[in-house]
């Protein structure tokens, strides 16, 4: 069994006083958050800021403090069980536009509902529902 760890982000934007999140759609077809494996030396936070850069080219993210949820899954590749463990971290960003990166083949900004309905996986539609009930606590 391979055991990877990655850390990612609810992405979210303010706009006309709501807030609008970011999934990505993968090759897979699934829609997700950012996210990525943790590199050598590097904490979470920092794969979740060189991610996001790499990902979407938004290069400005503000974390907001307390927000930390940790999902398992696993998976099959090339015959091989995966074990993945992934960390999220809630983010602010004031920066719409999105330069995907080769890894994504679309991606949209959504309203809560509307992204609830738009995620493929229950632990990210989870996350989700986690990030937004924090954020109504905190601003």
């Amino acid at each position: 069994m391979i055991k990877e760890q990655s850390a990612g982000t609810v992405l979210f934007i303010k706009e006309a006083d709501k807030n609008l999140f970011l999934l990505l759609h993968y090759p897979t077809g699934h829609w997700d958050f950012v996210k990525g494996k943790i590199e050598n030396n590097e904490s979470p936070e920092q794969t979740v800021i060189r991610e996001t850069k790499e990902e979407t080219g938004i290069t400005s993210i503000e974390f907001i403090n307390g927000f930390k949820e940790k999902i398992e899954y696993s998976f099959k590749f090339n015959g091989d069980t995966v074990q993945k463990k992934v960390i999220f971290f809630l983010a602010k960003t004031n920066t719409k536009q999105v330069e995907l990166s080769y890894e994504h083949l679309d991606y949209v900004w959504l309203d809560f509902n509307n992204a609830l309905n738009k995620i493929t996986y229950e632990n990210a539609k989870n996350i989700l529902i986690k990030a937004k009930n924090y954020l109504e606590k905190v601003c």
